[in-house]
């Protein structure tokens, strides 16, 4: 066979029950056999073993690497949404001449340091665009679209974003498109971005229902999100014409945002029957419960989304609102907060660590074919994190959930021919040829 055998007392492949004394093969970036260590060994292969536990790699599904320097602000408990706006948009704004991709860089290494190997990276500033990809993640980096009127959307705005577009296709990284929310671009500029996604065939991702005023403003045009976008000297349509008399997922729908190919953020708010149209649509929600925790807000409604059977991954956010990008933090939180709402099924655990991994490659739209991500099997991406947890518990996902947070010891990616090691904690060093 040839290539690397990675072996641990436990794998996790997370498309399969796990393994005890598991191996996972991986030649040329990809995974050749996932098994028992016998198995796999006997096939050939330099042998790395690691302690602990073998898992997917994580999948981030929500964040903005570029802010990673902009942590003063998410160290601070806010109690709303937008006070946390005016707090981020006063250093951002006072931040002309920053190096964001330098700030993209250091993101990408924590995220690698908590056995992060993919992200859902909204890229504001086109500098970091393919930061990701240059750090070995894998995943999309969506080129963030915000603050365009109808007017100057169709006087520059229009021709600047397709000429962007066209030249970042030819860059490194996979690109997808971010219309930033339904309060930030006008009625038009939203419908015209559902149908250049279609054009260039990108993705997209959208911040959904984080503020508790984010249905008033679009309902009827009036509330403090309606306050704060006319502070920002935008006249929109819907401040004109009153609101819409629809939710901002109707509203989404209705300009042909919402589908298979697009993914939300937060949805904190989110009641049964957008709950519903979201399922209906193929539409995944990105979860980031300690993010909300710092604008004031309550959680999602994880322990719903789950019983309706709405596909859900997990994201962290930017450290502008959110305390660490370990991943495994926010799916902690989540597994608290679903038993608070609550959740009673014994599979929670499981189905919670299938969010961070499979649930962020179906968000992505990176579950299938020759870039599949989320899992470990033959064919996917050689992509894995090693977590320094007892492996004889007898709920792995549920020790993950517990143990995992700030104990990766090393995150494996495909950026390398046979897996690009990044070692988190150099005291534990993996063994060869055992």
């Amino acid at each position: 066979m040839s290539g690397v055998i990675h072996t641990a007392p436990l794998v996790v492949p997370i498309s399969r029950p796990p393994v005890r004394d598991g191996a996972v093969a991986v030649r040329g970036g990809r995974v050749v056999a996932v098994g028992p260590r016998r198995e796999v060994l006997s096939g050939g292969g330099e042998e790395v073993r690691w302690p602990g536990v073998i898992v997917a790699g994580l999948v981030n599904a929500h964040t903005h690497l570029q802010f990673t320097r902009m942590a003063e602000v998410g160290r601070q408990v806010y109690d709303s949404f937008e006070e946390w706006s005016n707090a981020f948009d006063a250093v951002y704004f006072s931040s002309a001449g920053a190096d964001w991709a330098a700030g993209a860089r250091e993101g990408a290494r924590l995220a690698l340091r908590h056995g992060t190997t993919a992200v859902a990276d909204v890229v504001t500033d086109i500098e970091a665009m393919p930061v990701p990809a240059q750090a070995g993640l894998a995943g999309i980096s969506y080129l963030e679209v915000l603050g365009d009127t109808d007017e100057s959307w169709q006087r520059t705005g229009r021709d600047h974003f397709v000429s962007t577009v066209g030249r970042l296709r030819g860059s490194e990284g996979m690109v997808g498109i971010s219309p930033h929310a339904p309060y930030t671009l006008d009625t038009g500029v939203l419908a015209d971005l559902a149908v250049l996604a279609r054009r260039f065939r990108l993705r997209q991702h959208i911040h959904l229902l984080e503020s508790a005023h984010e249905r008033e403003y679009t309902v009827s045009g009036t509330g403090p999100i309606a306050q704060l976008v006319r502070e920002l000297g935008f006249d929109f349509e819907i401040l004109r014409a009153g609101g819409t008399g629809h939710g901002p997922v109707a509203f989404l729908d209705k300009l042909g945002l919402l589908g298979p190919h697009c993914h939300v953020a937060h949805g904190v708010h989110l009641d049964a029957e957008e709950r519903a149209l979201l399922r209906e649509r193929g539409v995944s929600v990105a979860l980031c419960p300690r993010s909300n925790r710092t604008l004031g807000l309550d959680g999602p409604p994880v322990a719903a989304l789950l019983s309706e059977g709405n596909p859900i991954a997990v994201g962290t956010d930017s450290l502008a609102s959110s305390p660490s990008l370990d991943l495994l933090e926010d799916v902690r939180v989540l597994h608290a907060l679903a038993r608070e709402q609550g959740y009673r099924e014994p599979d929670l655990a499981r189905r919670l660590v299938e969010a961070a991994t499979a649930g962020g490659a179906r968000a992505l739209g990176l579950d299938g074919g020759p870039g599949r991500i989320g899992c470990l099997e033959a064919g996917t991406r050689g992509d894995f994190a090693v977590f320094g947890v007892d492996p004889d518990e007898r709920d792995p996902y549920r020790t993950l959930i517990e143990d995992g947070p700030g104990r990766c010891v090393a995150t494996v990616t495909a950026a390398h021919r046979n897996g690009r090691v990044h070692i988190v904690n150099p005291a534990t060093e993996p063994r060869r040829g055992c």
